[in-house]
């Protein structure tokens, strides 16, 4: 069966762009072309719709307010921001599991991002993604999110972000360690910490961030080197341009 999308963008060039580095996927079959959300819901309404292509920066309605509306439905349909925002807006659409394309377009980009998605319409993941997608917006209201949408091939799982112990670099994963398991999240550790309330958490090394409730102790060793003890167990490495933090969150 092939995916039906969509591409809602108010500029000609872009809807073309996208439609032709599309054409090279057979399987993907598209149902219209939209300048805005107006046309892209009247779309909507008429068709049958997968995969919607997403530009966040439009006249009038963004495409964040169709975002927000589709986030009300219970299996809406996958959505790819395309956008020219900041780091930080990017960050927030991958902490909830939302994909994106940043301008101008990228063909290897884009191919992740194609695979991606056809690999959650296999798995009949559609109503994990709207959970996501209602996550996405409520975030919108709020500072740091409550919960994480975990991506690994093809999957979405939610991780509530109380329930996180301590985090660590894993090249271009981090490793969330949980009370009894461990999620491997595809996301930097830099990402993940502009979006983390640093009243909650700390990082204390390059390659690792912890709760601030789990910090235990902290212990000296060799060449002056330190680790801290978490009451879950765990032990992290300490760096020094982060000791003084971790000595001042110790004090309180």
């Amino acid at each position: 069966m092939p995916v039906r999308y969509l591409i809602v963008d108010d500029e000609e060039p872009g809807r073309i762009n996208l439609r032709l580095a599309l054409a090279d996927y057979p399987d993907w079959q598209l149902v219209a072309e939209c300048d805005g959300n107006a046309a892209a819901r009247a779309a909507l309404a008429r068709h049958d719709v997968d995969v919607i292509f997403l530009d966040v920066q439009m006249p009038g309605e963004t495409g964040l307010v169709l975002a927000r509306e589709l986030a009300c439905l219970c299996e809406p349909p996958l959505i790819v921001f395309v956008t020219a925002f900041s780091a930080h807006a990017v960050d927030a659409f991958e902490v909830h599991a939302l994909d994106y394309l940043l301008k101008p377009l990228d063909d290897t980009r884009l191919a992740h991002a194609v695979e991606r998605a056809a690999a959650m319409l296999r798995q009949r993941q559609r109503e994990a993604y709207g959970a996501a997608l209602r996550d996405y917006a409520v975030a919108g209201a709020a500072p740091y999110p409550e919960r994480i949408g975990v991506r690994s091939v093809g999957r979405i799982e939610q991780v509530v972000v109380d329930e996180i112990l301590w985090m660590e670099a894993a090249g271009n994963y981090v490793e969330l360690h949980l009370p009894a398991r461990t999620v491997l999240h595809r996301i930097t550790l830099n990402r993940l910490e502009a979006l983390l309330d640093p009243a909650r958490f700390l990082r204390v090394h390059r390659g690792a961030i912890v709760r601030r409730d789990q910090i235990a102790s902290l212990a000296t060793g060799g060449e002056g080197s330190h680790r801290l003890a978490l009451r879950c167990g765990g032990v992290v490495p300490v760096s020094g341009s982060y000791l003084a933090a971790l000595k001042a969150a110790m004090a309180f």
